[in-house]
């Protein structure tokens, strides 16, 4: 019969790869060790192989744990019943909300992911996939008429508006994240037409 887990195994496992997230954004991948991460958590070595087989499978249960929670919340965000412009300020909002103690998992996902084998690599990417589709399908709600080529380039901006916010944004400033989710919403809303008018005639001698 197979062992029952313990009631705080998931909160175990998940402390554990926070303090692997901090680490490997602090130290790098190559120098934070598995035992640096079980002192920081403070917990024992045995215990982390409890839960991980080697380093790279916890580097990759970081970024999956991160990815899944992201990609959950984007098809949360699709399924409400409210207008397009509306969901897009709402997933804004909400994978805002997401990052606010990601900071080292946005590190660790810029500098680590190409450290991971290729399967594994594969299998964050298509979770990468499945969030930027969730955004793409709202954009292409709010305009239905941009063209294929655009819709990319567009949920893109919007990822990089809501992914570098991280690094300038203070929780203690006058700009809150509700606000600046509608802020980014709002640019995508009414600077598309433009945008699309800007670059239709390349597109069409192309």
């Amino acid at each position: 019969m197979a062992r029952p887990r313990a009631a705080d195994h998931f909160e175990k496992r998940n402390a554990i790869l926070a303090q692997a997230a901090e680490l490997f954004a602090k130290h790098g991948y190559d120098r934070a060790s598995l035992a640096m991460i079980a002192q920081a958590a403070g917990v024992s070595k045995p215990l982390v192989y409890h839960y991980w087989a080697d380093k790279e499978e916890m580097l990759f249960d970081v970024l999956a744990q991160h990815l899944q929670h992201l990609v959950q919340v984007a098809r949360a965000v699709g399924d409400q019943p409210r207008g397009p412009r509306e969901r897009l300020e709402s997933l804004a909002f909400h994978l805002l909300d997401a990052y606010r103690d990601a900071d080292a998992v946005h590190r660790v996902q810029i500098a680590c992911l190409p450290l991971l084998s290729p399967a594994r690599q594969e299998a964050l990417k298509s979770m990468e996939r499945a969030l930027v589709a969730e955004a793409a399908a709202l954009v292409a709600d709010l305009h239905p008429d941009t063209p294929r080529p655009l819709l990319k380039p567009l949920t893109m901006s919007f990822f990089a508006m809501l992914n570098w916010h991280y690094l300038w944004h203070r929780e203690d400033g006058k700009l809150t994240r509700d606000a600046y989710a509608r802020m980014v919403a709002a640019l995508i809303a009414a600077g598309t037409p433009e945008a699309v008018a800007t670059v239709a005639p390349a597109l069409a001698e192309g």
